[in-house]
């Protein structure tokens, strides 16, 4: 099959990573991909070796209207049986190519619980008709697009995120290593990693590991997330004003996501609203305990191998963070391991591979 994947960028973000992640596997399953990116490219994109033809659109109707005649030309000369699109703007972009170009299928995934306000979702509503099916990442999400009629009932379907457990894989001498570069031996490090932005809820997450710090000096706090911008001056002025600036280091972007993690002693993550959380489930994949809220689709990827807790609510993300420090070791360590074997025996990526192929396939065959 010939498949095109369609994206609004290739930032360093989780749908992204899972949908490069996924057009890697359909390659190796003798399909042939290229992937079809809305924005210009960006300073710092996930690396991939597959052709990925960018439309340059920006904040302008003159570029909109260039980049969609440009995916018009590719499509035609490409020909692909069908164009499956990620998050909001590209499976509305891919709906209104289907205008332009008849032929391929077109197939639409949201990853997030939260995909904008209520004019966003009346028009997946007034596009649905131009897509074949919408799969969503968990049941979570699931719930709320269908209950909102932004995806009829009937053409919603779940399907989970996958996990590289072999990539993430812990390392008893890489985690030595890196904790001795990083001067962490003496620490208990949390670390957490996403985007700066408004979902991930940093503040709640500065307000927790605060009272955390608070009864455990030998708290660390590691941040993976993109460095630029105002947002991350504004949350490290948050950090001085709860007394925690000292112990929390803002890493940026980073390429050595395994070895933080096997750096690291525990993961967190505080957000206000998920779809399924990549980097949650890397770190369950990586033998790490974990306090999270109950964000999306985060109780459903942790399961009972993790400490879940209601969202905006620092006093209990931070009880649930001294909980797992006062854990003798071994008990957190058993989580660590309940943890990877969850993740082995229900988001395994080669499994998810196997479910979209069988999902194109039957879409080509006409079975909805």
């Amino acid at each position: 099959m010939r498949i095109v994947y369609m994206l609004n960028s290739l930032g360093i973000g989780g749908a992204e990573r899972q949908t490069l992640a996924l057009a890697e596997h359909m390659v190796r399953r003798g399909h042939v991909v290229s992937v079809l990116v809305l924005r210009p490219r960006l300073g710092e994109e996930w690396p991939t070796s597959l052709k990925v033809v960018h439309l340059d659109i920006r904040k302008s109707p003159a570029s909109v209207l260039t980049g969609m005649a440009e995916a018009r030309r590719f499509l035609r000369d490409f020909r692909p049986g069908l164009v499956h699109s990620q998050s909001f703007h590209s499976n509305i972009a891919a709906r209104l190519l289907k205008l332009l170009v008849p032929a391929p299928l077109v197939l639409s995934t949201v990853h997030n619980v939260y995909e904008g306000p209520w004019p966003r979702m009346l028009v997946y509503r007034l596009t649905d008709g131009l897509s074949r099916r919408t799969t969503v990442v968990s049941e979570a999400v699931a719930r709320r697009f269908v209950r909102l009629g932004a995806i009829p009932g009937h053409k919603c379907m779940v399907v989970l995120n996958g996990i590289d457990a072999a990539e993430f894989e812990p390392d008893p001498v890489r985690r030595m290593e890196t904790r001795a570069a990083m001067k962490a031996n003496g620490c208990f490090i949390w670390l957490a990693a996403g985007r700066f932005a408004p979902g991930k809820d940093y503040p709640n997450l500065l307000a927790a590991f605060a009272k955390v710090r608070a009864s455990r000096p030998d708290a660390r706090l590691w941040i993976v997330g993109e460095a630029g911008g105002g947002a991350i001056s504004s949350l490290q002025a948050l950090a001085a004003r709860v007394n925690a600036a000292d112990a929390i280091r803002w890493l940026g972007l980073r390429r050595d996501m395994p070895a933080l993690l096997d750096a690291a002693d525990a993961f967190v993550q505080a957000s206000m609203w998920e779809g399924m959380p990549l980097t949650v489930g890397e770190a369950m994949a990586m033998e790490k305990p974990v306090a999270a809220t109950d964000a999306g689709g985060v109780r459903e990827l942790v399961g009972d191998a993790g400490l879940v807790v209601p969202r905006r609510n620092p006093a209990a993300l931070a009880e649930v963070m001294l909980d797992l420090m006062g854990w003798e070791p071994a008990s957190r360590e058993a989580l660590g391991r309940a943890a990877r074997e969850r993740v082995l025996s229900q988001f395994s990526m080669e499994a998810r591979a196997g479910e979209w192929e069988a999902l194109y396939q039957g879409l080509a065959a006409g079975k909805d």
